[in-house]
C-alpha cells in the first residue's frame, strides 16, 4: 500500500474536462509524481499532448496503468466494468483504483467482482465541473474549494481511504466519507434531480418563445447543456433513487398547481417562502464553509 509521500505515478483514464483537469492538478500539486493520461480516442490523446496535460499520454491502456500507484477512472460510468476487466491483470499489488463518477453503488459492485484482492478500490466523487466537455476546457484549479466524497464498505481498505483523503485534500478539496448507498441517495436529490428538472423545464418550453427568456430562465436551465450521453449513464446507474426524487418534485409541483388553481394566495406564498428560506439557509452554510463567496 502506498502512502501519499511515496507516490510515484498516478494514471488518469479518460481525458475530458474532469480527467484533463485532474491530470493538470496532479502536475501542479505533486511535482515529483508522474501523471500518466490515457484516452481511447486518438484525437483526444493528440490534443492532450499538445496541451501538455500530463507527464505522458499513453497510447495503450494497459501500458498506461503499469507501475501506477493510483489509477483514476474519468470515463462514463457505464465503461467502468469493462475497464476494470481490461486492466485487472496489469495493476501492481497495492495499487489504489478510484474514479470520479457521480454514482457509487454499481462501481463498488463491479470492482468487488472484477478487481484482484491485492488492488484496493475506493469510490471518489469530486463535486466539480461544468457543462463544458473536452480536454481543451481542462484547468488545474477545477478542484480548488470543491467537496470530494469518498465511498467505501466494511471491506474497503482503511489505508487506501487515508491515502486518497490526503490526495484530494492536496488538490484543494474538502473530503467527506459516505457508504455507496448513502452517496447515491443524497446525490440523486442534490445533483441528478437538478439536471432532470432543468431538462424538463427546457423541454416544456416553446422554442418560439425561448427568444424572450431572461437571465432567470438561463440560470435555471444551465445544466441542461450537460452531455446527454454522460447524464443518461448517471440517471440509469441511479435509477431508483432518481425516480423517487422525481416523484417528490411532481408532488411539490402539484401542491403549487392546486394552490394556483384555487387562487389561494396564502398557500402559494407559504410554499414559495418555504423554498426561499431553505435556499437562504443553504447559501449561508455554503458561505460559512467557504464553498461560496459573495
Amino acid at each position: 500500500m502506498f502512502v501519499l509521500k511515496d507516490l510515484r505515478q498516478i494514471t488518469v483514464i479518460g481525458l475530458g474536462l474532469l480527467g484533463g483537469s485532474l491530470s493538470l492538478a496532479i502536475l501542479r500539486c505533486f511535482p515529483g509524481v508522474r501523471a500518466v493520461g490515457y484516452s481511447h480516442r486518438a484525437r483526444t490523446r493528440r490534443k492532450a499532448r499538445e496541451l501538455a496535460v500530463a507527464s505522458e499520454v499513453a497510447d495503450d491502456i494497459k501500458a498506461g496503468v503499469t507501475g501506477a500507484d493510483i489509477v483514476i477512472l474519468a470515463t462514463p460510468i457505464s465503461t467502468f466494468g469493462e475497464i476494470f476487466a481490461v486492466i485487472r491483470d496489469v495493476l501492481p499489488s497495492g495499487c489504489i483504483v478510484t474514479d470520479v463518477g457521480s454514482t457509487k453503488v454499481l462501481p463498488h459492485l463491479w470492482a468487488a467482482k472484477t478487481l484482484p484482492s491485492v488492488v484496493h478500490y475506493v469510490g471518489s466523487h469530486p463535486i466539480a465541473g461544468s457543462e463544458q466537455r473536452g480536454v481543451e476546457f481542462a484547468r488545474d484549479d477545477l478542484f480548488d474549494g470543491a467537496t470530494c466524497i469518498l465511498t467505501g464498505t466494511k471491506k474497503t481498505d482503511k489505508q487506501a481511504v487515508q491515502t486518497l483523503t490526503g490526495f484530494w485534500s492536496k488538490l484543494g478539496c474538502s473530503v467527506k466519507f459516505m457508504t455507496p448507498a448513502e452517496h447515491d441517495r443524497v446525490l440523486a436529490n442534490v445533483s441528478h434531480l437538478p439536471h432532470v428538472a432543468a431538462a424538463a423545464l427546457t423541454n416544456a418550453s416553446d422554442a418560439r418563445e425561448l427568444k424572450f427568456a431572461g437571465k432567470g430562465f438561463m440560470d435555471t436551465s444551465r445544466i441542461a447543456s450537460g452531455p446527454a450521453s454522460i447524464w443518461a449513464d448517471v440517471l440509469l446507474a441511479n435509477a431508483n433513487n432518481t425516480a423517487r426524487g422525481i416523484d417528490k418534485i411532481v408532488a411539490e409541483l402539484l401542491k403549487l398547481k392546486r394552490a394556483i388553481k384555487d387562487a389561494d394566495r396564502q398557500r402559494i406564498q407559504k410554499l414559495l417562502e418555504a423554498a426561499r428560506a431553505k435556499r437562504a439557509a443553504l447559501i449561508k452554510q455554503k458561505i460559512k464553509s467557504k464553498e461560496m463567496i459573495l
